[in-house]
């Protein structure tokens, strides 16, 4: 069998990839179905990091346009977003992965503070670990932090999984026409306003030249398929 094409990964994930068909909250057995998917790669010998959003528990941006204040609802989207690291934590063991949460605000009886080099470390002894709470600052989204984690943590590539397979010229969703890109450069991306990641997320990793792969993450074996190389999703480079 040939080996992996990635060594060390950061996996963005959004809330809604374990919500399932819910429109709110966790959905254990879509939960289970993710983990089992990074159990499999993390069998391949690729050192693994999540970065998990919080937008199907609470979204700051939303918060704050219902009149919170900015600050106090960024600080409980990403409270949200170690719900979520610690349901797929839960989900992850089931399937006999090892895995840790670290929280960028420190929570130490339910999770470690983020270190860098401790992260590292767990990465090299073959730990799943799932990097919560944003970057700990408001005005910061988990796009962002997973740009900046990844960064820090020495990743090859960020893959997002999302629920289509690619990136296209429109929302394939509504629009029927639209064309997917198979690559696409991080320029393209900003300056034809493609939700991909937000603005800083895409910067970051234009300036730092790290690969982002978009690909359909509800297609069972598609996780593995990036991992082992083969031509899923859209490149962004």
């Amino acid at each position: 069998m040939s080996s992996p094409a990635f060594s060390r990964v950061l996996l963005k994930l959004s809330g809604e990839a374990l919500t399932g068909d819910q429109t709110f909250g966790v959905d254990a057995q879509y939960t289970s179905q993710v983990a089992q998917e990074i159990g499999e790669i993390q069998q391949l010998g690729v050192q693994t990091g999540v970065v998990i959003g919080g937008g199907n528990i609470f979204r700051g941006l939303a918060g704050s346009a219902r009149g919170m204040d900015r600050s106090t609802a960024d600080s409980m989207g990403m409270l949200a977003t170690v719900i979520n690291a610690l349901a797929l934590q839960d989900a992850l063991e089931k399937h006999g992965v090892t895995t840790r949460v670290v929280t960028a605000i420190e929570m130490r009886s339910v999770a470690e503070p983020f270190i860098r080099r401790r992260a590292i470390r767990h990465l090299e002894k073959g730990r799943v670990v799932l990097l919560a709470a944003g970057t700990g600052n408001p005005y910061f989204t988990t796009d962002t932090a997973a740009a900046l984690r990844a960064m820090e943590i020495r990743a090859e590539v960020i893959l997002k999984g999302t629920k289509v397979d690619g990136i296209y010229t429109a929302d394939p969703m509504v629009d029927k026409s639209a064309k997917r890109y198979d690559s696409i450069s991080y320029l393209e991306v900003l300056d034809r306003g493609l939700k991909v990641m937000d603005a800083t997320a895409i910067s970051l990793c234009m300036d730092n030249k790290l690969p982002i792969i978009v690909f359909k993450l509800r297609q069972s074996g598609n996780l593995r398929r990036v991992i082992m190389g083969e031509p899923v999703g859209t490149r962004v480079a």
